[in-house]
């Protein structure tokens, strides 16, 4: 005999954040965009190896120039109201989307590609040019047109009371007085596509800060939590739980505004501090542990492109007396202030240059803290740095925005591969592009033009090979880590492993598979057989 899953049980989830817009094209908040992957489907599904599966979608075809795809439904597909869904539900949702009234965050997923319906069952995508990450945007969830298409999106009352059709359903909300949602009780939705859920309840209970959170999982009002911080996921070690990280798809680094300070066209001072930043003790001390040091604008979860990080194995004494003999080859002298300036002559004039700069971050606890050990790491070989440290909105708004920095020190997200562009591509240097290290390179230019057409994953890495290679040469930023994502479990609980994640929302893709019991039969009756 042999153990199979067995139907029923209950997990308990802790999330930061209430909900405002449990909808695919609103959805922002971590609440949300949990609640969003538990009770919504799209034409395909993400498994829990990052790999694109059919979900609603029976099959789908792709052109031979990779400017069409053809999907076709499945028989029998339904929305958690009984309702069928239809080639008009998918057209409703990309028409929405793609509506800039609605500001929807995924809007830029859609500029370009036109939709149709050949027939009930039969969608036609037409994009103006091959984009290699378009079966990843299928995976959005598609919405009932019948409940949302008479009211404006934001105040139709589906936002708090979603209907999908994906694994689990809304069975009861918990309220406070004031109206805030305290916990949504989910049940398994019997018709969805890739079969019934095993778990008969999954609560998920929002919590105002991470100290709630946290006391919540103490004192057993739920079994799992998760992005808690490097500290708390020590304490909660030590008090016996196991912790469970994977890597994030995000690279912190010090980005570089040539415009604002010329001292970082010096590839010999960038070059320095690349090299005297000690990115280990950053990981050990800021993130405890929790972390990669990397040296690559790909994060590393991203496997099939970047390489791991290679660490110096020379002592820091020796590192440092190689940097500062590289400085002082250059021109550089200790001041008497004690740190390094360099003189050299203009019209006839001697004209003193100091080797200072600033770095800009938020106040975040580990980003003021990181910056603090890179000021404390320059200072070593001569660098005069200064730290200004912004709340978060005013960091966005009045600084990365109009580019009022010397070095940034900020982290990107890169969902997908095709987000590189945003990042590095020189159209992208002004607001609202995110290309926070005015980085100009022709050449890169071409590579992610390239890049973003090439269906062919093997074509496409050997694009995005180049482009770091070029990044690096170039060294406009200096690489510095990604943190892991931290949660725990229910010790108990199946099927929950996952071995690569673009956002923490992407822990639910396999939710219908989890179970908590097994029951012994016969091989003979297993599925397998």
């Amino acid at each position: 005999m042999v153990g199979v899953p067995l139907e029923g049980g209950s997990v308990s989830i802790g999330v930061v954040g209430v909900p405002r817009f449990i909808n695919p094209i609103l959805a922002n908040s971590e609440a949300d965009l949990d609640l969003v992957s538990l009770i919504y489907s799209g034409l395909m599904r993400k498994d829990g190896n990052n790999d694109l599966i059919p979900d609603l979608a029976e099959k789908y075809e792709m052109s031979k120039n990779g400017l069409t795809y053809t999907f076709i439904l499945k028989d029998k597909i339904y929305f958690q109201d009984g309702k069928p869904v239809t080639a008009e539900d998918v057209l409703f949702t990309i028409d929405k989307i793609k509506d800039s009234v609605i500001k929807s965050p995924h809007r830029i997923d859609w500029e370009g590609v036109n939709v149709e319906k050949k027939d009930e069952k039969t969608i036609i995508f037409t994009l103006k040019q091959p984009y290699a990450s378009f079966l990843e945007n299928a995976t959005l969830g598609i919405m009932p047109a019948h409940l949302w298409d008479n009211s404006p999106m934001e105040l139709n009352e589906t936002n708090i009371n979603p209907i999908g059709s994906g694994p689990y359903m809304i069975n009861g909300i918990n309220k406070q007085s004031s109206g805030i949602v305290n916990y949504y009780k989910l049940i398994p939705f019997k018709k969805f596509a890739l079969g019934k859920p095993y778990i008969k309840n999954i609560n998920l209970h929002f919590f105002q800060n991470e100290s709630d959170l946290v006391n919540a999982l103490l004192n057993k009002s739920v079994d799992q939590i998760s992005s808690i911080s490097p500290q708390n996921a020590d304490s909660l070690k030590e008090k016996g739980y196991q912790i469970e990280s994977i890597a994030l798809p995000r690279v912190f680094g010090l980005f570089f505004n040539q415009n604002a300070n010329h001292l970082f066209t010096n590839k010999a001072i960038v070059s320095a501090i690349n090299q005297t930043i000690d990115k280990e003790k950053i990981v050990k001390e800021v993130l405890l542990g929790y972390g990669t040091v990397i040296n690559s604008p790909i994060p590393p979860n991203m496997t099939e492109y970047q390489k791991p990080a290679t660490l110096s194995s020379i002592p820091r004494a020796d590192l440092l007396k190689k940097v500062k003999d590289s400085l002082t080859k250059d021109g550089w002298k200790t001041g008497t202030d004690g740190f390094l300036e360099k003189t050299t002559t203009v019209n006839k004039k001697k004209v003193i240059t100091k080797l200072e700069f600033s770095i800009s971050t938020s106040n975040a606890e580990d980003l003021a803290k990181t910056a603090e050990l890179i000021k404390q790491d320059l200072a070593e070989i001569g660098m005069k740095v200064e730290v200004k440290t912004f709340e978060t909105g005013n960091l966005n708004q009045n600084v990365i925005r109009p580019r009022k920095y010397d070095a940034l020190l900020f982290g990107e997200v890169i969902n997908h591969e095709s987000d590189l562009f945003a990042f590095w591509h020189s159209s992208q240097r002004k607001d609202p592009g995110f290309n926070v290290a005015m980085y100009t390179n022709a050449k890169v230019d071409k590579i992610l033009e390239d890049a973003s057409i090439i269906v062919d994953e093997n074509a496409r890495i050997k694009k995005y090979v180049q482009f770091e290679d070029e990044i690096k040469k170039d060294m406009g930023s200096v690489f510095l880590y990604s943190p892991s994502f931290l949660y725990i479990v229910s010790n108990n609980l199946k099927q929950f492993k996952i071995n690569q994640i673009i956002s923490p929302s992407d822990r639910y893709l396999n939710a219908y598979k989890w179970y908590l019991q097994t029951e012994n039969v016969w091989k003979i009756f297993t599925p397998t057989q």
